[in-house]
């Protein structure tokens, strides 16, 4: 078998040739910043949402396994706890730690994985997607509040309510275009109708335009990713990411019982590099934004090889 046949490298190699052709026309400046957040809307706005709506439509609640969402955040929480009480309870530790968890599974996730596992993969993943920024962003807000909480005490400044704040994070998190097609299509296949025709072909040409032009957006963002004078901390950034989440991940779907392909695509989406929303958690609180932004280009690019390697190892655990 040729190397550009293999199941892992057939799937693998488009994505990176997408992201690569992105960054080349970053660097070019073939497509300009003011470009790139109207094409990222149109990504997340419209495309995105096709695809989920469409993918979860097909799908019975009495057919979905609920224990990859337990054993997935298990090892995700636990890791970022760990982080914040190693690198202290300050703000930046915990948007540091954030990055070390937070996987970007929807702009290279997607295509990866619906590319080296089908269907079957994608509804996995899509059951991680829907509760994965809800439920990490809000420990990271809550955790980020009570931080600053503690240190405006010192201070003797007013403190802000953290509730206030964890609820805002909820509302935000629910109210977003990644978990809401998701439920609403998850709603609409216990109805049993079906979508029809002349509203499935759009739905389905909009998810087909979603996978490339998510992947070039990830080049286009890495060309413009500065990274000098900050290799140590985003090297260790991007270790604990691509290879000690998984290994977290893989170790704590064992424990629930999990094999087969949910186990392997569990472990590949933790292997995945940093996602975007990292930054903008850490721009929202103005803290760590330097170090986030190019421990995605590094994480990015160490992906790679390291999810190269995660694949290939899971390999063995496919039926």
């Amino acid at each position: 078998m040729a190397l550009t046949e293999h199941p892992v490298v057939a799937s693998l190699l488009p994505v990176v040739l997408l992201i690569a052709v992105g960054w080349g026309a970053g660097r070019l400046g073939w497509i300009r910043e003011a470009a790139v957040k109207d094409l990222s809307n149109l990504v997340f706005l419209v495309l995105i949402p096709a695809l989920l709506f469409r993918t979860m439509s097909g799908v019975r609640l009495d057919t979905l396994d609920a224990r990859p969402i337990g054993a997935y955040f298990t090892a995700a929480l636990a890791l970022l706890v760990l982080l914040v009480v190693w690198r202290g309870f300050n703000p930046r530790s915990i948007v540091l730690a954030l990055g070390a968890v937070f996987s970007n599974m929807v702009m290279i996730g997607i295509t990866l994985i619906g590319l080296a596992y089908g269907q079957a993969g994608l509804v996995t993943l899509l059951t991680l997607v829907s509760v994965h920024a809800l439920v990490l962003l809000t420990v990271g807000s809550v955790l980020l509040e009570l931080a600053q909480a503690r240190a405006a005490r010192s201070a003797g400044d007013p403190v802000s309510s953290v509730w206030r704040t964890a609820g805002s994070a909820l509302r935000g998190a629910l109210i977003h275009p990644i978990p809401l097609p998701i439920l609403a299509g998850l709603l609409y296949a216990q109805t049993g109708w079906g979508i029809p025709a002349v509203v499935d072909k759009p739905l389905h040409l909009l998810g087909q335009a979603f996978g490339p032009l998510a992947l070039v957006l990830v080049g286009v963002n890495l060309a413009a990713t500065p990274l000098a004078g900050q290799w140590r901390e985003t090297l260790w950034l991007s270790a604990v990411k691509n290879v000690a989440l998984p290994l977290l991940v893989g170790l704590s779907a064992w424990a629930w019982g999990i094999r087969g392909l949910p186990l392997v695509v569990m472990v590949t989406a933790a292997a995945l590099p940093m996602g975007a929303n990292v930054f903008l958690f850490a721009q929202r609180y103005q803290v760590g934004q330097t170090v986030i932004t190019a421990g995605m280009g590094v994480s990015t690019a160490l992906a790679m090889l390291t999810l190269s390697g995660w694949m290939l190892l899971m390999q063995g655990w496919l039926p």
